[in-house]
């Protein structure tokens, strides 16, 4: 299927599908290229259609190895699109897929190459808000890196930024992946640069661990740890390494390093990560997988196809999509959803059956626990009462008339 795009470009083929649109190869006057053409209903948005024209210069002034750059964005009648440079190669969550986790050389420096990307886009006032594996492209003609790396480009700038207008997600809505999302999104502060490098921090956690610091279960549950947990350290890797991660991680946007400081200091650490294998790590346990509900034990049954955690897609219900680009529009969670459970609980040691802190298990042992100490605290009264009553009862049953006369003051 062939169609046009704008008066300039030809759409020739399919090459994913994405919640925000989908991604052409394409034909311009320069050449090859990929034609990301945004979904009927954001095209038929008038206001995101102005937004859209008032990021052009913006984005088109983006020009850096390390990111794809956008040519061109065409409005024309119900079409909305990007045009970007052709990358030939893979995304990083299809690389993930295929190796779960990548030796730490080869990790550090695809991350330190979104780095400077992020730089200069930070540079130049533009966040790109939902970076994520899917969002990073592998050059597989450019030269090898550092443990074999390809370049790494970031792409899919302002399309977060384009999908969150006032209208479509009200002050009640956040825009992103779960995953990925930095604390002060999900407590509804106006996202500036350093959530990009938490989001990356995130990436470059789940590239060695293979799986995200604070994904797994519910989206509300992933959300929640975001805002109340502390990571979990990873064994295995240098000291210097963990502490940026750390500092990348920081609830507090402020204790960040910027995308310039990470990028450098990140390849100051490849040296020390030469040859070194993938890491041996475990992925946390879900809750289904732990048995924190009080559903009796059944037979074991046949291994499952591992789900990759945290993607939710924009239109509920939908199927996934073939590129897994998973915006998210959810309700920001209240104060004390956000203060519900202890730190560290989802991932906290506890004893061989016990409930799992703030699951349906743990709430009703709890409700047990206040009712039997209210029955208790019932009867002690009830018991203190009565003995209360007998002990007076007995002085005035024993007390004779002339003892109760004899104890009157005497009269003149």
């Amino acid at each position: 299927m062939v169609r046009k795009i704008g008066s300039r470009y030809t759409a020739n083929q399919i090459l994913g599908r994405g919640s925000a649109g989908t991604v052409w190869l394409g034909e311009g006057p320069e050449g090859p290229v990929a034609i990301k053409l945004l979904r009927e209903d954001l095209a038929s948005d008038q206001e995101l259609v102005g937004r859209f024209v008032q990021e052009r210069t913006a984005l088109l002034g983006l020009d850096h190895p390390h990111v794809v750059s956008v040519r061109d964005l065409v409005v024309d009648g119900n079409d909305l699109a990007l045009v970007m440079d052709l990358v030939r190669g893979t995304d990083l969550r299809t690389r993930l897929d295929r190796e779960r986790r990548l030796a730490p050389e080869a990790a550090v420096a695809i991350v330190a190459d979104v780095a400077d990307g992020l730089a200069a886009a930070h540079a130049a006032g533009v966040v790109h808000r939902d970076v994520k594996p899917e969002n990073v492209l592998l050059d597989m003609q450019g030269p090898l890196g550092p443990g074999g790396s390809h370049p790494a480009l970031l792409t899919d700038f302002g399309v977060a930024k384009l999908i969150d207008s006032p209208r479509r997600t009200r002050a009640t809505k956040i825009i992103g992946t779960p995953d990925y999302l930095a604390p002060e999104i999900i407590e509804g502060l106006p996202p500036r640069a350093a959530v990009d490098i938490y989001a990356l921090a995130t990436v470059l956690y789940e590239l060695l661990a293979g799986f995200t610091p604070f994904g797994g279960g519910h989206p509300g549950a992933v959300l929640r740890r975001h805002v109340t947990e502390t990571v979990v350290p990873l064994p295995g890797i240098p000291e210097e390494l963990w502490q940026l991660i750390v500092q990348c991680l920081a609830k507090a946007p402020a204790s960040r390093l910027r995308a310039s400081e990470l990028g450098e200091r990140l390849r100051e650490q490849l040296p020390l990560l030469a040859g070194m294998p993938p890491l041996d790590v475990d992925e946390p346990e879900s809750e289904a997988e732990a048995g924190y509900e009080d559903a009796p034990a059944a037979e074991p049954e046949a291994p499952r196809e591992r789900v990759r955690r945290g993607a939710v897609p924009l239109v509920p219900g939908a199927a996934p999509d073939s590129n897994r680009d998973t915006h998210t529009s959810m309700r920001v969670p209240g104060p004390d959803e956000l203060a519900g459970g202890a730190r560290g609980t989802a991932r906290a040691p506890r004893a061989a059956g016990a409930p799992r802190p703030g699951s349906a298990r743990h709430r009703a042992s709890a409700r047990r626990r206040r009712i039997t100490l209210g029955v208790a605290g019932a009867a002690l009264v009830a018991a203190v009462g009565v003995g209360t009553w007998l002990a007076a009862s007995g002085d005035d049953a024993g007390a004779t008339p002339s003892d109760t006369e004899n104890s009157a003051p005497a009269t003149p």
